[in-house]
């Protein structure tokens, strides 16, 4: 994929370090402080820019936990002609990932081998003004195994360059019934610190 200032600029507000303490603080019954870290790579995947994302309980960040990567494609025909999607990956072998928003230096080795393709788990990006808001395409379902289980998510997001609102909720997949994540409302991810993007993009 070449270089798109529209994809530029998603990436550049995606990058970061990220943490929700101080909602958590306010409202601790239905948030978990929480640390967020959104990697971009250097290199492409199935020539798509991609960015490793990765988050861990904020008191222990030794134990990390969903380990995704989102590939950035487009911009593509929609409403308003300049539509970006992103599409999900999940790791064949996450315990092999885990941890290496805290030692970057292991995503060089990141190749769509160690990539399994997730159905549905996609959402398509519009940009207002400053802010990316980020919906799957109507009649999505972004569901996966884990387990031996069908798991199912919701996703969504809004975004500006300082703070990432985060939808993302787990549902059952036969009751449609909230089990974790946004179950009150978005996630308000505060971005801590930045990351450039790499000269590749």
């Amino acid at each position: 994929m070449s270089s798109n200032p529209l994809i530029k600029a998603l990436g550049q507000s995606l990058a970061g370090i990220f943490d929700n303490q101080h909602q958590a603080q306010e409202t601790p019954t239905w948030f978990v402080p929480t640390r967020l870290w959104q990697y971009p790579l250097v290199q492409q995947i199935d020539g798509y820019y991609a960015m490793f994302v990765e988050q861990a309980p904020l008191l222990t960040p030794e134990q990390p936990y969903r380990q995704r990567l989102m590939l950035l494609s487009g911009p593509h025909p929609g409403p308003n002609d300049s539509d970006l999607e992103i599409i999900y990956r999940a790791f064949r072998d996450p315990a092999a990932i885990a941890g290496a928003a805290q030692t970057p230096e292991r995503l060089a080795s990141i190749t769509s081998e160690a990539l399994l393709e997730l159905p549905g788990c996609r959402l398509r990006v519009q940009r207002q003004g400053d802010r990316f808001i980020a919906n799957p395409p109507e009649g999505a379902k972004c569901c996966f195994d884990y387990q031996g289980k069908t798991r199912q998510v919701e996703l969504g997001f809004d975004l500006t360059p300082d703070c990432l609102y985060s939808r993302d909720r787990g549902v059952d997949p036969d009751s449609g019934k909230g089990l974790w994540g946004a179950l009150m409302g978005a996630y308000e991810y505060r971005k801590h610190q930045p990351f450039p993007l790499p000269k590749t993009w």
